[in-house]
């Protein structure tokens, strides 16, 4: 098997911390756009290798704030290697230093690459707490285990600011040993988007302390990602979409936005999947915890059980369970075109195009498909629906009452699948005007390392190993 390139080993690691420019920030009530990136020409070995990372590492991951004045804002983002990751800014301390972080619903800490770091941090920007007036030392360990490695350092606490909004006590880690390959430049680190219940750190997540302290208009955030898989002209960074904060942006959707309520409390953002079709014929699914779904913007592809990934690709002639790398793969001809539908809650179904299901094209005939075989942890979902899904949706996430909804994309947000639309450039932003104080719980335990048990978060199945690998975190 031939070794992976440097482009692909990067993209492997896809964590897409990359970014080291400064957050963008648009005035209250705009949405960022997104920046994303598309691979060069890969071999069918290399594809094996990432296909791998990313399913070890999507195993590995799943496993009283002061009253504000309410406000919106958006954060611009960056598609990164041909939809294999997106990622946003942030900016941090007194001054601020600005970077960028994959943006993961699928778990809940902030990390950033320490000044300091040792190992696994060469070429990416980094977050020196000596230059800023505002750092406080939490003399706290802190360690996160993904599929593809693992992050240590020590917890911190200062200023964060992103899309016009500020957290003055932002409890988050800087980490001084990384694993080889868990960060790709220009990503800095991660910013969780799930719920304080699963941070590795105990630290209440920005977005949480922001809207549970009432600095939102409406207790939602939003994505609207773009499309450049199947676009052989894309550049490595394209306009990548755009992330909300208090608001829905009505101009990249239409119709209304379909609710599925929570079947559990705030951990992951959970969905019951009730139904899969694939080519008009239905795939039979489990009910209760055994069709729970995490929504999940850190991961590329959609895993799920053996059986019902397998009763997938029953339905395509001529697919193949794939061996070696892409063991819990399965390849199909590049001739069929698969239409596949998600349905959620029993609630309306929502299509995924095939140039999505496509992940890549293995030789001239036979392609691989963007579901795979995943084995999560017990108290993780069964399934993790990463951008496979929501590149097709405008979703949004509700903090209360709890609920995942889907609206259909406009055609505004499917033109801006164009790479003529450019990309954005990151800029610090004012954060002055809308603030609040984050919180942590208490705890007398030592911070938690991420497995499989612990969540599917943003790193989900390809959490560690996948992290950087696919776009994917864990």
């Amino acid at each position: 098997m031939l070794a992976p390139s440097p482009f692909v080993a990067a993209f492997l690691l896809s964590l897409s911390l990359s970014a080291a420019a400064a957050p963008q920030d648009a005035p209250a009530g705009l949405t960022l756009p997104l920046k994303k990136r598309s691979p060069a020409a890969r071999t069918a070995d290399e594809w094996g290798v990432w296909a791998k990372a990313h399913r070890v590492g999507l195993e590995s991951k799943y496993g009283n704030p002061h009253p504000v004045r309410r406000a919106t804002g958006s954060n611009l983002l960056v598609n990164q290697n041909g939809d294999s990751s997106y990622f946003g800014s942030i900016a941090v301390g007194t001054p601020p230093q600005a970077f960028n972080v994959i943006l993961d619903t699928g778990s809940s800490d902030l990390w950033l690459a320490d000044a300091a770091c040792t190992t696994g941090c060469a070429s990416v920007p980094t977050f020196a707490p000596a230059s800023s007036s505002s750092f406080q030392n939490k003399s706290t360990a802190f360690s996160i285990t993904y599929g593809s490695g693992q992050a240590a350092g020590a917890l911190g606490a200062d200023v964060v600011q992103m899309a016009g909004f500020a957290v003055q006590n932002q409890v988050f880690a800087v980490c001084d040993e990384v694993s080889d390959g868990l960060l790709s430049a220009p990503v800095s680190g991660l910013l969780g988007l799930g719920f304080q219940t699963i941070a590795a750190s105990g630290a209440s997540p920005l977005w949480e302390t922001l809207v549970s302290g009432g600095a939102w208009d409406s207790p939602i955030m939003a994505f609207q990602l773009t499309r450049f898989l199947n676009d052989s002209s894309a550049a490595a960074e394209e306009f990548g979409g755009s992330f909300s904060m208090g608001f829905a942006n009505t101009s990249l959707y239409t119709g209304d936005i379909d609710y599925v309520s929570m079947p559990v409390q705030g951990s992951y953002w959970i969905l019951p999947l009730s139904d899969i079709t694939v080519q008009g014929t239905a795939v039979s699914l489990p009910s209760g915890s055994g069709a729970y779904a995490a929504i999940d913007t850190g991961t590329t592809l959609i895993g799920g059980p053996a059986q019902y990934v397998a009763a997938i690709f029953a339905q395509i002639p001529g697919s193949q369970a794939g061996t070696g790398n892409f063991e819990s793969y399965y390849t199909y001809p590049c001739d069929t075109e698969v239409n596949v539908t998600l349905s959620f809650g029993g609630a309306r179904s929502w299509t995924i195009s095939p140039a999505d299901f496509q992940l890549t094209r293995l030789t001239r005939t036979t392609c691989l498909g963007a579901f795979f075989e995943l084995s999560t942890g017990s108290s993780a979902p069964a399934w993790i629906v990463g951008d496979t899904f929501l590149k097709n949706v405008y979703s949004v996430f509700r903090y209360n009452p709890l609920a995942v909804g889907f609206a259909e994309l406009s055609a505004t947000a499917r033109g801006l699948d164009s790479a003529d639309t450019p990309v954005p450039s990151a800029t610090i932003g004012s954060a002055a005007t809308v603030s609040a104080t984050a919180t942590a719980r208490s705890t007398n335990a030592a911070p938690r390392a991420r497995g499989p048990s612990a969540g599917l978060a943003v790193v989900v199945a390809v959490a560690a190993a996948g992290a950087a690998l696919a776009g994917v975190w864990l």
